[in-house]
Order: C-alpha cells, then sequence, then structure tokens
C-alpha cells in the first residue's frame, strides 16, 4: 500500500526529504525567487508537527565537483526565515558529519544536507573524461560511477527511516536521491504535497478535463513540442499554438516569413498535424497576424504582418492583434485550459503583449469557473512577470517533468514511490 504524508506516523522519525531548492541567486548569493523554497515548507512542517525531524536534500546549478558558489549554506537564511526557525547544515552530504547530524537529530529538528551534485554519484554520470576518450574507455568510466551510485544512495538513505520526495521538477530523472533511494524504504516512502499536488493536477486535467478542453503550446520549435502535440491532440478540444512554431507552420504551408524562426526539416510535421487535427475533429488555431520586428532586440522597430507575409528583414517576435482576439475568444469560452509555452518573446517588453493577453483571458476564464493548469519554465515565468499566478486554478512547479508527464511517459521519481 502506497503510504501517505497525511496519515503517516512520523513520531520519532527521520524523514529524509528530496526538496527541489534550485533557485536563482545573485551575486552576492542572495535567493531572488523563493517560490520553490516556500513550496515546499507545509510538507516540512508536516512531518515536524507530526514529532518526526527532517533532513532536507537537494541540487543547485550543474557543479563540476564542490564549488563555493554552488553551496546550499547559502540558502540557509531564506529557509529559516521561511520555515519560522534555526536549521542546522552539513557541509558534505557523504561526510561523517552527515551521518553524526542525522543520527542526532532530535523531533522537530531540521537538517540540512550539502548540494547532492557536488557528487557525480548523484546523477550517475562520468566526470573528467578525456575529450579525445575512447568508447571502452567512456564505458568503463559509466560503469564505475553506477557501481558508486549504489554504495552514495545507500549511504544517504541510512541517514532517516523514512523518505518523501517532494521535487517535482527533477521527477523525470533517475538519479539517486529521486528515484534510486526510495528501493530502501519499501514500506516508508511516500510523495510531498509539492508532488502530490502536481500528480493531482496534471491527472485531473489529462483524464477528466471538463469541456471544451484548450490547450495553448508556445515556444519556439516544433521538433521540441512534437510528442505532446500528438498526445494532446487526443485529448483536446482546441488546440492553440503560438510562439516560434508559428513560422513553421506558415511557411510549411506556402507563406512567407521574412527573418521569423523556422524548423524547415520540420515541414512535413507541421502539414500531419494540420491534417490530424481535422481527422480528430480539433479546432487548431493558429495566427493570423503578428508584430514583428526589424532586430531581435526590445528597442527594435515594430510592424503588425500577417502571418504568412512577413517582409525579409522583418521577424515574428508575438502575436498580432487580431490573433490576441481569436485567442482569446476560444479560451474564455473553455472550462479546462493547459498553457505551456508564451507566444511570444515575452522577456521584452515590447512583445510581450500577446502572452499577457493569453494571460488575462485565462485569467477570466478562471473567474468564470474553467480549471486552468500553466506549466513550463516560461509559462511559469510569464504568468508570474504579468502578476496573475494567484488568479488561475494551478501552476506546475516543473518543466521537463511536466512535459514528460504529459506526453505519457512513466517519471522514475513517481514510479519509484508508486511501485
Amino acid at each position: 500500500m502506497q503510504q501517505s504524508i497525511d496519515t503517516y506516523n512520523f513520531a520519532g522519525k527521520r524523514a529524509i526529504i528530496r526538496v527541489d531548492f534550485n533557485v536563482p541567486l545573485d551575486a552576492s548569493f542572495n535567493v531572488t525567487d523563493d517560490t520553490r523554497i516556500r513550496a515546499a515548507i507545509p510538507t516540512i512542517k508536516k512531518v515536524l508537527a507530526g514529532g518526526g525531524s527532517a533532513i532536507l536534500m537537494s541540487h543547485l546549478g550543474r557543479p563540476k565537483g564542490p564549488e563555493d558558489k554552488f553551496s546550499l549554506k547559502h540558502i540557509i537564511p531564506i529557509i529559516e526565515k521561511l520555515l519560522g526557525q534555526k536549521i542546522d547544515f552539513a557541509g558534505d552530504c557523504m561526510g561523517a558529519e552527515a551521518a553524526e547530524k542525522s543520527a542526532a537529530l532530535k523531533p522537530g529538528q531540521v537538517l540540512l544536507l550539502e548540494n547532492l551534485r557536488f557528487y557525480a554519484e548523484e546523477e550517475g554520470k562520468p566526470r573528467g573524461l578525456k575529450e579525445d576518450a575512447t568508447d571502452e574507455e567512456k564505458k568503463a568510466a559509466k560503469a564505475q560511477v553506477k557501481e558508486a551510485q549504489k554504495e552514495f544512495t545507500k549511504k544517504l538513505a541510512s541517514y532517516a527511516d523514512c523518505y518523501i520526495n517532494d521535487a517535482f521538477g527533477t521527477a523525470h530523472r533517475a538519479h539517486a536521491s529521486t528515484a534510486l533511494i526510495a528501493e530502501f524504504f519499501p514500506n516508508d516512502k511516500m510523495f510531498g504535497y509539492i508532488m502530490e499536488g502536481e500528480l493531482k493536477a496534471i491527472d485531473g486535467v489529462l483524464e477528466a478535463p471538463k469541456k471544451p478542453f484548450t490547450a495553448i503550446l508556445g515556444g519556439s520549435k516544433v521538433s521540441t513540442k512534437i510528442t505532446i502535440i500528438e498526445s494532446l491532440m487526443e485529448k483536446v478540444d482546441n488546440l492553440i499554438l503560438g510562439g516560434g512554431m508559428t513560422y513553421t507552420f506558415m511557411a510549411a504551408q506556402g507563406g512567407k516569413i521574412g527573418n521569423s524562426i523556422c524548423e524547415k526539416d520540420q515541414f512535413d510535421t507541421a502539414l500531419a498535424i494540420v491534417e490530424k487535427a481535422k481527422k480528430l475533429g480539433v479546432n487548431l488555431v493558429l495566427a493570423e497576424d503578428a508584430k514583428c520586428g526589424d532586430a531581435f532586440s526590445n528597442d527594435a522597430n515594430t510592424k503588425i504582418c500577417p502571418a504568412n507575409d512577413i517582409p525579409d528583414g522583418w521577424e515574428g517576435m508575438d502575436i498580432g492583434p487580431k490573433t490576441a482576439e481569436k485567442f482569446r475568444k476560444v479560451i474564455e469560452e473553455s472550462k479546462t485550459i493547459l498553457w505551456n509555452g508564451p507566444v511570444g518573446v515575452f522577456e521584452f517588453d515590447t512583445f510581450a503583449d500577446g502572452s499577457k493577453a493569453i494571460a488575462e483571458a485565462i485569467v477570466e476564464a478562471t473567474a468564470k469557473g474553467a480549471y486552468s493548469l500553466i506549466g513550463g519554465g516560461d509559462s511559469v515565468a510569464c504568468i508570474n512577470k504579468f502578476g496573475m499566478a494567484d488568479k488561475v486554478s494551478y501552476v506546475s512547479t516543473g518543466g521537463g517533468a511536466l512535459l514528460e508527464y504529459m506526453e505519457g511517459k512513466e517519471l522514475p521519481g513517481v514510479a519509484a514511490i508508486r511501485k
């Protein structure tokens, strides 16, 4: 039987929790966005309130070994502030200090382990291979790190009595702390509140959506979204495609797209998607007009052009007003809305209007009773930029994990708890 954080008895137990504290830091090592830390607090507090103690483990950045700038010690002040108590720190997740401090934990106490990725064993990828390494050398190095990964995982597991995975953003990785460690806790493993919330929200949208169901997919490339487009076409009533993908579709259908981003090798795919939508009776909604710039810059000169007739020297950087209105009408008549990927270069204020119009339409539909799920790094950054995250139903913390789950792939971090 799968354990639940709400019914598990934490009294006198040490819970090792995989959190996602991979947060942005400025030059002075101050946390510039504490969303991920804030999201993990309810899970930590649940363990403590139940009479348990918590050992927190996470990665930060992509270090190639121990590096001060990637040390989790920098985020201790913000964790303490959000948790409302002092926490202890072990400066090496594998050292004697980590083992001793874990063993000495008393109910109500919290220990943070140093960055897991200071060790190659966390990801199970060899490091320091020479560029001219032979296939045999690569194979041997990989086997060596995989063997070491087992000991690394066993050591992490030895610190605790139960395991909680609350890092949805890394659930698609079969790393030591996200999947392998669960094997050491066959009857004492569970999801934290973030993971539970994410899976419930996504399963609800994919398995039993209220109709009409509209998916809005943005982003620059068709190639990175093919699988998700194909998967969603079996479920949605309306599929809105925006962003840089637009121009591949326009060019594939004989349109003129100037200097806009385009994947010529995806023309057949784009045309196949158009045909499949017709066959399935899905309303495929593409842009009619585009806000174009004469340079990839916030200061570019701009003009509105038909999406399939952009002059040379100009590139589509956002949807135009006609398209914004067209998309808005579809969104506001929807009962379930999934948004993944902005529809323009929203980082530039000059080209953020289209994505803002999408966000406003989603907020409006949500206020009228629709269920809205926003997911994927850029969409989340987008909704946060416009200050509307609290006006939609659910904002997902997972980028790659969300996409893979929506594509129907089994996520190692989810499977490890469920099996």
